[in-house]
């Protein structure tokens, strides 16, 4: 018998697309119980701009989860702190943006949810209400209380996990040292195996430099800070292949044989696999305590309330979130 699963689904910035995919995806029959942490008026409001039909159906957490039908979607309420318009962005509901993740961390703590799903949220506007915030990846490590998090995309063919994430050009190459590298790598090789189903995950691992540094002639960080943590990383068993040049690596003769690679820094990896698979891919994020999958693009404040949203990438993002509960119960 298929086990029904539980899922958290955070839509993200109310002002832009994320609200509109979790509505459209409840126009399917759903395997698994979807649950959208939201305001229930901004789901009605924004269901009606749509003209989509949607009824909603408060989660019961103490029972245990079930298939939605058609124009059917679970939620489990935070609320606005003012109406959010299509396109506009509003300070006063940054905060709300936070607390749905809240929810749903908790929730995935807890053992309420299987996993989380999140959707697209504008920095910015998190920033511009005095809150500090860089990212999911960060956000959901601290919550966490998880000291190092590794991100990673994916889609169809390709998987690229970051040494280094959101961090100024200039800053990357200090921030890739042993110790770092050595556990980006140990959490990669872990979660592919737990969370992926891998037995022993073939990887392959940028260098820093153009050329991987041609021998030292174009930096040295290949020579002193990669190739010795591959190297020591190999005597563990670990199938590692490089430190090799980004503009080499990523070519079918490579990545045929991958299972993963590990970029030193978010664009040197992120532009080729956009370009492979972009609304087709998802965001993860690795040595979390929980299992979290996000959409691979951004808030489309243009597009929200239109109805041109597009569902692939979300499909994607529950797809895999589904995929990883499945092999690391299958342990």
């Amino acid at each position: 018998m298929t086990s029904c699963y539980r899922i958290a689904l955070t839509p993200g910035e109310p002002a832009g697309i994320g609200p509109d995919l979790v509505i459209t995806l409840a126009q399917q029959p759903q395997a698994h119980e979807i649950v959208a942490i939201a305001d229930v008026q901004l789901l009605q409001a924004r269901a009606a701009q749509l003209g989509l039909p949607l009824q909603l159906r408060l989660v019961n957490l103490q029972e245990p989860p079930r298939p939605t039908k058609a124009g059917e979607l679970a939620v489990l309420p935070v609320s606005l702190a003012e109406p959010a318009e299509p396109g506009k962005l509003n300070v006063h509901n940054a905060p709300y943006i936070l607390h749905t993740l809240d929810a749903a961390i908790n929730g995935c703590v807890a053992g309420n949810f299987a996993a989380l799903v999140t959707g697209p949220v504008q920095k910015s506007v998190i920033n511009d209400a005095g809150i500090p915030f860089s990212g999911h990846t960060e956000y959901l490590a601290d919550k966490t209380h998880t000291h190092k998090v590794v991100m990673m995309l994916a889609t169809e063919g390709l998987r690229v996990a970051l040494a280094t994430t959101h961090l100024p050009l200039k800053d990357v190459a200090a921030a890739i040292t042993h110790d770092e590298l050595t556990q980006v790598t140990e959490i990669l090789q872990r979660d592919l195996q737990v969370q992926f189903g891998i037995a022993q995950p073939r990887i392959l691992v940028c260098g820093l430099n153009p050329h991987a540094g041609e021998g030292g002639h174009l930096g040295r960080e290949e020579i002193e800070v990669i190739e010795p943590v591959l190297e020591t990383l190999r005597a563990r068993g670990m199938n590692l292949i490089g430190p090799l040049p980004a503009d080499t690596l990523f070519t079918p003769k490579y990545l045929d044989k991958a299972d993963a690679v590990l970029a030193m820094y978010h664009d040197q990896g992120l532009p080729v696999l956009k370009y492979k698979g972009f609304g087709q891919a998802v965001n993860v994020t690795l040595g979390l305590p929980i299992i979290r999958t996000s959409v691979d693009h951004g808030t489309a404040l243009d597009l929200a309330g239109t109805g041109k949203a597009d569902l692939g990438s979300l499909r994607t993002a529950l797809a895999y979130a589904l995929a990883m509960v499945q092999a690391k119960n299958a342990r």
